[in-house]
């Protein structure tokens, strides 16, 4: 039986062949563990993941990986969890950081997702290398009870354009949703209620995350990554795509956890 019977209606015959040679490179391996899972079911066959970095304890509660593989580089263990999916895709990684000196080659590709942390400019540099070479960039954010994606294309803005400080950071373009959320009268005051209790949290601490956001982001931008690869129409940045169950209805009556 063909692996994608089970996609038909919603993905035509015509559409799954063009997603299935439509390679991704996937920059970071953290909330992108759960993309690259969630493409290659839907039938993408060429994925490429970078990320020097090793598998933690602290990633288990959201990340696509098991006890058994803490201590071990999170690429690598990506590249063996695809492969057990399936075998004959194109499934290739780097065991490295992504710094100026050690960027992909990035014009081999389709598609990017920047799933890199933003603790230096290395995001931003990524985004202007794939922009330049013509790549649009999908941007996913861990929200907890939900998630953000956008997407930067050569003849869109760049992130940038919103940052406050020298180093732009995932709280200034979460901010950055929920102000234009909030300019638009339809405020997401789930959201508003966790930027408000981050701010007050010691600096050091990394932000909250939880398994559902990954899992949204997941969904989100193969969902995405479809639309692109069969020429269907997305938003691309300054627009956005935020999801969750959480309703303004429900916050009113009930304390959020």
């Amino acid at each position: 039986m063909n692996r994608y019977l089970r996609n038909r209606i919603y993905i035509s015959t015509a559409d799954q062949k063009k997603i299935k040679n439509y390679s991704l490179l996937i920059a970071g391996s953290g909330i992108g563990s759960n993309i690259a899972e969630c493409a290659l079911r839907t039938g993408f066959e060429k994925i490429c993941v970078v990320d020097g970095d090793l598998i933690e304890d602290s990633n288990l509660n959201r990340q696509n990986y098991t006890e058994t593989q803490i201590g071990t580089p999170k690429a690598e263990a990506l590249y063996d969890r695809l492969k057990s999916i399936n075998s004959r895709a194109e499934i290739s990684f780097m065991n490295r950081f992504i710094t100026r000196d050690q960027m992909p080659e990035v014009a081999k590709f389709k598609a990017a997702i920047n799933a890199l942390d933003f603790q230096d400019e290395i995001p931003v540099v990524f985004d202007q290398l794939c922009l330049k070479n013509g790549l649009p960039v999908v941007h996913p954010y861990n929200l907890g009870w939900g998630s953000m994606v956008t997407v930067l294309t050569p003849d869109s803005p760049p992130l940038t354009s919103i940052g406050k400080t020298e180093n732009l950071n995932e709280l200034e373009v979460v901010e950055y949703a929920a102000s234009y959320r909030r300019f638009w009268q339809k405020p997401e005051r789930w959201l508003e209620e966790i930027l408000s209790q981050y701010k007050l949290e010691n600096s050091d601490l990394p932000p909250p995350q939880l398994a559902i956001g990954s899992w949204y982001a997941a969904a989100m931008c193969t969902h995405l990554l479809v639309k692109m690869a069969t020429g269907k129409f997305y938003k691309k940045f300054p627009e956005f795509y935020l999801c969750s169950l959480f309703s303004e209805e429900v916050l009113q009556d009930t304390a959020f956890l």
